[in-house]
């Protein structure tokens, strides 16, 4: 498992000790940094196998977990995401069943406004209807595969969005339920609405080709 990180003291520790189990399996938990000036590092320590570090940009910080990684498979997990229970055994078993090499989970989101039970449902159903997947819902993938396709474009925006497009040539993606639970904080922070438009304006962008480059600067200075 390959967790990217920077400046997630406040979450870091509600998303690793779930993870133990995970590692008493026999599964390695790699958390990525990149460059926090928190407590990220020392709160993530006791709770991981290897605690690296690369440059910002979650594309490379995951390239860099996933190059160290040992297992047959590679997943990926954002810092402000709690997996499902029995999500490990879930994954084995329906990866077995389908034969699919690759997937992700439905997704929740972590607060408790009505509108966003809207915005997760319409993230399930758009994932399911295209098989495009993003970061937040915690993108899977067997490590044979990942490395035929050479693993996330080291780009600054939408890597996870274009690592599922590419995968998706190769089959469509396993879709597990139950949801994991990402942090609804950029929403609620932004405005939920406003949050909306803004990735439906950019998805939209980036499906005419415009470059991730110009992407990420819409974005940051939202």
């Amino acid at each position: 498992m390959v967790i990217p990180a920077r400046n997630e003291a406040e979450s870091i520790v509600a998303t690793l000790a779930p993870l133990q189990a995970w590692r008493t399996a026999g599964d390695e938990v790699i958390l990525v940094d990149g460059g926090s000036e928190d407590a990220t590092r020392a709160l993530a320590t006791p709770l991981v196998d290897r605690l690296i570090s690369a440059g910002p940009g979650r594309a490379l910080q995951m390239n860099a977990g996933a190059a160290l990684a040992s297992g047959e498979w590679l997943l990926f997990l954002h810092a402000d995401t709690r997996l499902p229970a029995a999500a490990r055994e879930r994954l084995l078993a329906e990866a077995a069943r389908t034969a699919r090499p690759w997937g992700r989970f439905d997704l929740r989101l972590s607060g408790e406004a009505r509108l966003l039970r809207l915005v997760e449902r319409l993230i399930n159903l758009r994932s399911r209807l295209t098989g495009i997947a993003t970061g937040d819902q915690g993108i899977f993938v067997r490590r044979a595969l990942f490395e035929q396709v050479g693993g996330y474009e080291r780009v600054p925006l939408m890597e996870d969005v274009r690592l599922s497009a590419t995968l998706r040539r190769h089959a469509r993606p396993l879709c597990l339920r139950p949801p994991l639970t990402t942090s609804s904080r950029r929403w609620e922070h932004h405005g939920i609405w406003r949050t909306i438009v803004l990735m439906w304006r950019l998805r939209t962008l980036h499906a005419l080709g415009v470059a991730p480059e110009r992407l990420a600067k819409r974005y940051h200075a939202h």
